[in-house]
């Protein structure tokens, strides 16, 4: 009887903890779901390359997705959000979180695939006084991200996961400032249902998806839609895009012979297909992992806005980011133990030398880093590299300040430090 009474309690407590902190239902194992929504806007809407107006658009080519991915066992629920803009900061990220209610909001990670070719979610400056963002467009992609975080877990079934880490081979990616300055890894993590056959594809690779670019008129999730779509036709199931530390400058290498770039849908289509097969490649070798352990930790951290244009820009967007009144903003950021991985979220466009370095830190055998997730706060570089050389003017203007990255690298490090082994 003391045993019963002592079961019954342990059971009670539990359920308080799923009621309370919104955690998943009791009894099962470990489980993955996905779900996409199409956020498509109807009619089209100008699309956003960057700071400044945004531009008209005259057709599309593929179809803006939000794409969800959750994961969970008897105790923890994450769920890992893509979504095909240039940026989806904190101010909508907060507004979706508040939105689901099977899973805690510190556990939803939400990135941006950082196309140049979808509309302002930022609510840039139109120069006329007003913004290129559309309140009621973002509001809806605010339903839909929420819709399918709710539905990917309302779909979770019993999952083992293929994980895998390797170099990503061909015309894919280069620094557009220093050519051999990018990382080529491709990370990946795959779910397999217990058919054997695998229903979602998440690979995280350092990129621009900028082969059309803002100016081309055509509204687009570039490289990332053919990306996804292959990984689906060859048997990954739902492909989901991540973006790594892919600032100053990483970029999609659509180089012509000669000289010049080739600006098309083809290309969008040539990249994307490439590392699809790569990243299937990459994962051919993996073995299953049964029960994966989750582990997920959240960390609101606070950084200084020392420039003076996003400073500006803060506080005029429409959207209300969080402290700006006293000269900083406020953000999310998450590490994610699952399996032999580890995930790092970064809330912008970190330069290729801080992501070698946090990789080189972390811990598991495969190293995630989620760049533009939680938040995308410009890019982030080094006190070093900050105002140091004519090339980095630009990123050292659209960048937080000079001591943006010590925070950060220092807030993620001391998260790492606190993990659990894996």
């Amino acid at each position: 009887m003391l045993i019963q009474l002592k079961r019954a309690s342990k059971m009670a407590c539990l359920w308080l903890l799923v009621v309370r902190f919104g955690l998943p239902s009791l009894g099962a194992g470990f489980e993955a779901g996905v779900a996409i929504r199409v956020v498509t806007p109807e009619p089209l809407l100008p699309v956003s390359g960057g700071v400044g107006p945004s531009r008209v658009v005259r057709k599309k080519e593929g179809e803006l997705t939000v794409r969800a991915l959750v994961f969970k066992d008897e105790t923890t629920a994450v769920a890992i959000v893509s979504a095909d803009f240039l940026g989806f900061p904190s101010a909508l990220g907060n507004r979706v979180r508040s939105r689901v209610k099977g899973i805690a909001g510190s556990n939803i990670l939400i990135g941006a695939t950082h196309t140049h070719s979808a509309p302002d979610c930022y609510g840039f400056p139109d120069g006329k006084g007003g913004t290129g963002a559309d309140l009621s467009y973002l509001d809806h992609v605010c339903d839909q991200m929420a819709g399918a975080i709710e539905e990917a877990l309302r779909r979770a079934r019993p999952a083992k996961l293929k994980i895998a880490t390797g170099e990503a081979r061909g015309k894919i990616a280069y620094n557009y400032y220093a050519e051999q300055l990018y990382d080529p890894r491709c990370h990946l993590i795959q779910a397999v249902g217990e058919d054997g056959k695998p229903f979602a594809t998440l690979v995280n690779y350092a990129i621009h998806p900028e082969v059309l670019g803002a100016s081309a008129g055509i509204l687009s999730p570039d490289l990332v839609g053919p990306l996804c779509d292959r990984i689906q036709a060859r048997g990954g199931g739902v492909g989901i895009f991540m973006n790594g530390a892919q600032g100053g400058m990483v970029t999609a290498d659509n180089r012509a012979p000669g000289g010049g770039e080739h600006r098309t849908w083809d290309e969008c289509v040539r990249i994307g297909q490439l590392l699809a097969d790569e990243s299937i490649r990459i994962l051919s070798g993996a073995a299953l992992q049964e029960e994966p352990r989750i582990y997920c930790a959240s960390k609101m951290i606070r950084f200084p806005v020392d420039s003076p244009l996003l400073r500006n820009i803060l506080k005029a967007s429409p959207l209300g980011f969080r402290g700006t009144d006293d000269g900083s903003v406020t953000t999310q950021l998450n590490l994610v133990n699952l399996g032999d991985a580890q995930i790092l979220t970064i809330p912008g466009e970190a330069l290729p030398n801080i992501g070698y370095y946090l990789k080189r830190k972390m811990r598991g055998t495969h190293q995630f880093l989620f760049g533009l997730t939680n938040d995308a706060f410009g890019y982030i570089l080094t006190k070093e590299d900050f105002a140091s050389f004519k090339r980095y003017e630009y990123v050292t203007r659209t960048s937080l300040g000079e001591g943006t990255a010590e925070i950060l690298q220092e807030a993620l490090l001391a998260m790492v430090k606190d993990s659990p082994p894996q």
